[in-house]
């Protein structure tokens, strides 16, 4: 029986741990463990080396003893400051007909970097709050985009991870804070009109909405008891989950045509019913929670999608479809 070769590059100095997630997936469809490879050995600078092999490509590490020829490449848990860094190693997996669901460095980009991606929003119509992009700006720019965003407004970095660095702002005096902040970190920074997405209860909440190939395959909601914080659950939010046939439908179709729009075969989606339904981001590598649930529910059919590609790319028939079926969303045009 044929078993592919699947290689999982990860960072290890991530804290987020969905390289777990994915290796048990991959056992669990395959019944072998994949090739564990340090994600930095291919960064600008790094040491790995891709080399063509017949039609194949061969990984090597030479100081990991490393050397195969991947039938699969998983790809993820980079962190954000560093994916461009690998945008090298995305084109070399490219050029060789890799199957991966890492896509290309553009659509890393347009979701990694928030200001493409409210460009992106936009341009595809799709909702979002009102948003300034500030880049180094004088006290007076950043006073004036507070006001005109009605004076309760969330500022982020451009280039940020599991709500850190994000602060709400209500007075003068915490978006002084904010100024000094940013300034004294040399980041480029937004501000965004607050969605009002606060329950009866008076928890802020939000929605995370998985997509893959266009169909959402999970959902929850994040409930976060301090309305004054990030609704992501590595900030004290606590993780609902929900069959996709639960989620609202508008919620559903948004989550779809933002992650169309930044181009991204796979992705997490944050965002709130409130306003009509608004989206926040488009996470490239969304985090993992509640290990059986979303190995079961996100890390097996992200990878089956990989072994799927792979029979197809052979002539052969794909993997049987999960007994739950995902929600099909058609991209609004």
């Amino acid at each position: 029986m044929f078993r592919p070769c699947i290689a999982l590059i990860a960072d290890p100095t991530s804290p987020e741990g969905c390289r777990e997630y994915l290796a048990e997936a991959v056992e669990l469809l395959t019944g072998a463990a994949p090739v564990r490879v340090d994600s930095r050995h291919f960064a600008t600078g790094g040491t790995g080396r891709g080399v063509r092999d017949g039609n194949r490509l061969r990984i090597q590490v030479p100081q990991e003893r490393l050397d195969f020829t991947p039938d699969i490449v998983l790809l993820y848990e980079i962190p954000p400051h560093r994916r461009h860094t690998l945008a090298g190693f995305q084109e070399l997996l490219a050029r060789h007909e890799v199957v991966t669901l890492a896509s290309g460095p553009d659509a890393w980009r347009a979701a990694t970097e928030k200001n493409l991606t409210v460009e992106r929003f936009r341009r595809d119509g799709v909702a979002q709050m009102e948003t300034v992009v500030l880049s180094r700006p004088t006290e007076r720019e950043a006073v004036d985009a507070f006001e005109r965003l009605g004076r309760d407004i969330w500022a982020r970095p451009v280039v940020g991870t599991g709500g850190n660095d994000t602060f709400h702002v209500t007075t003068p005096e915490r978006l002084a804070y904010a100024i000094g902040y940013y300034a004294g970190h040399g980041t480029d920074w937004m501000l965004s009109r607050d969605a009002g997405n606060i329950t009866a209860d008076g928890l802020r909440h939000q929605f995370r909405v998985f997509v893959l190939h266009g169909r959402v395959v999970h959902a929850r909601e994040h409930l976060q008891p301090e309305p004054d914080a990030p609704c992501n659950t590595c900030q004290g939010a606590t993780a609902v989950h929900l069959d996709p046939t639960e989620l609202p439908h508008r919620l559903a179709e948004l989550a779809v045509a933002a992650t169309a729009s930044v181009g991204l075969p796979f992705a997490g989606v944050d965002l709130a019913v409130e306003n009509g339904g608004v989206v926040f981001e488009v996470n490239v590598q969304p985090a993992f929670v509640d290990g059986r649930v979303e190995v079961e529910k996100v890390a097996v059919p992200y990878v089956r999608a990989h072994l799927d590609a792979l029979a197809e790319a052979r002539g052969r028939a794909p993997m049987a479809a999960p007994a739950s079926a995902p929600l099909a969303v058609n991209t609004p045009s």
